[in-house]
């Protein structure tokens, strides 16, 4: 990928570290793939700066090899063939170094090397305290495995908590950007792309490169040699213990089951015996727990729903680990059949409704109504489910939604439909304002943006994606 996309806020961070006076420590984390070493490659670019990736040796031989690094980041022979037993001696000589611009020291996948001495974290606080601390240096701890990088930096039991001075937990890119690493696709493909990479750089490389979603999912999922056949493996065999646990229980959200009673019944096991492995896959951001938006106590209630936040994995357990015994003896293609089948109604409908619920807080801020919402989410009851509900607590303003994968456009039917479920949302029942939006990826009919004309409460959108050449139809309330 030749262009460096979104991060701004990231970067924005990292220069402000930069500029300070004295020294700033920063953490730097997420998920394999999603961006980090790229995001530090980018902004230590032009600075004088010594980088370090630390490998799952040994920490002598992490120790050795970054003391290579530092003598010729410094230009030290004596460094370089002196017999070095310390990493205190290493930093020690590096700050004693006079620099003509602040240094930068990056040490990429720092968990590793605490995974290989425990007390290595503690070790870098008295290195921090002692040598660090009170120079002008900027210095970025950046890892990969998310548990290790938070229990060896964040926590309260850390040594060296309290000592960042800022900390950057990398996400997924939204889907907003899309359209900047793909300008000549329509957005039908962007949504199709991001339904299965899920923001994920890596992933979108992969992808860009094929004709279209189904070639690329063949090319480099179906394929036991492809480069995404089995990374839910790897993202989790160095997370957590367990991870054939952690596979059932995901299988069994990516099979429908939502609810944590149904869930626990399907693995025919307690419910208790679920919270650890829930929990684990919550911090990781794989899982989230859902509950209707107009819940006043979302952590208390009852009407939580578990599912899967990360697109791809969610893609992987629906389509992948069910049928791998096909992908094993070489019958892909039965497997490309049932993919064909469902992906739209299983998995791109669903993702849809997140990217519309995403395009509604720009919106919000863009001012599309005279008000601003402060809570989005769907809504639900044992009868129906509404896709978009958000909140308006002051101004006692409720907006509605429904989003539309069809192939077909949306007719006045929706509206109605959607209009009779609002009787039955009990937030502000009698004294709330209600507003409708419809988002569909194939339009609306003649009959429906006439009628919506009519209406200032109605707001039709056929794109997510902001298209400089279409107009917003203000007086029609179609975007």
């Amino acid at each position: 990928m030749t262009r460096f996309i979104d991060r701004e806020a990231e970067i924005a961070t990292l220069e402000n570290e930069y500029t300070r006076d004295g020294s700033s420590l920063v953490i730097l984390y997420g998920r394999r793939r999603v961006g980090k070493t790229s995001l530090i490659t980018q902004f230590i670019s032009g600075k004088n700066a010594l980088f370090f990736l630390a490998s799952e040796e040994s920490e002598i031989q992490n120790r050795e090899s970054f003391k290579q690094r530092a003598a010729d980041f410094i230009n030290s022979d004596l460094l370089r063939y002196s017999a070095v037993s310390s990493w205190d001696v290493i930093f020690k000589t590096v700050m004693d170094t006079e620099f003509e611009k602040k240094p930068v020291i990056v040490i990429d996948e720092f968990q590793y090397i605490g995974k290989s001495n425990p007390a290595f974290p503690s070790i870098f606080q008295r290195i921090w305290e002692e040598i660090l601390k009170n120079k002008s240096v900027m210095v970025i701890l950046c890892g990969s495995l998310i548990s290790m990088m938070e229990s060896q930096t964040l926590n309260y039991d850390s040594p060296l908590y309290g000592r960042r001075t800022a900390q950057i937990r990398l996400k997924q890119i939204p889907f907003k950007y899309y359209g900047q690493f793909f300008p000549n696709r329509p957005e039908k493909e962007l949504i199709e792309m991001y339904s299965v990479t899920g923001g994920v750089p890596k992933y979108i490389e992969l992808f860009g490169e094929c004709e279209d979603i189904y070639s690329a999912i063949k090319q480099n999922i179906l394929n036991p040699s492809g480069y995404l056949y089995d990374e839910p493996h790897f993202l989790l065999q160095q997370e957590v213990s367990e991870i054939g646990s952690y596979f059932s229980l995901i299988k069994a959200i990516a099979a429908g089951n939502s609810k944590l009673s149904t869930i626990a019944t399907v693995l025919e096991t307690k419910t208790t015996n679920l919270t650890k492995y829930l929990k684990t896959l919550i911090d990781l951001d794989i899982l989230e727990r859902e509950v209707p938006v107009t819940e006043d106590n979302p952590e208390k209630s009852k009407r939580g729903l578990y599912r899967i936040k990360d697109n791809y994995i969610k893609f992987w357990f629906a389509f992948v680990y069910p049928n791998m015994s096909f992908l094993e003896s070489g019958n892909s293609e039965i497997v490309m059949s049932k993919i064909r089948n469902g992906l739209v109604s299983n998995q791109i409908a669903f993702v849809y409704e997140d990217i519309c619920r995403e395009k509604m807080w720009q919106l919000n801020a863009e001012g599309m109504w005279d008000f601003h919402f402060s809570k989005i989410g769907r809504y639900w009851d044992n009868k129906m489910e509404i896709d978009i509900a958000a909140l308006d607590p002051d101004g006692k303003n409720l907006i509605l939604g429904e989003c539309k994968y069809w192939i077909e456009p949306v007719g006045i039917n929706i509206l109605k439909e959607l209009e009779k479920k609002s009787e039955f949302v009990p937030w502000e029942a009698g004294r709330r304002k209600t507003h409708y939006v419809l988002f569909s990826i194939n339009g609306f009919t003649p009959e429906l943006e006439e009628y919506v004309a009519t209406r200032p409460d109605v707001k039709l959108f056929r794109e997510t994606l902001n298209n400089p050449s279409k107009a917003c139809q203000a007086q029609k309330n179609v975007v």
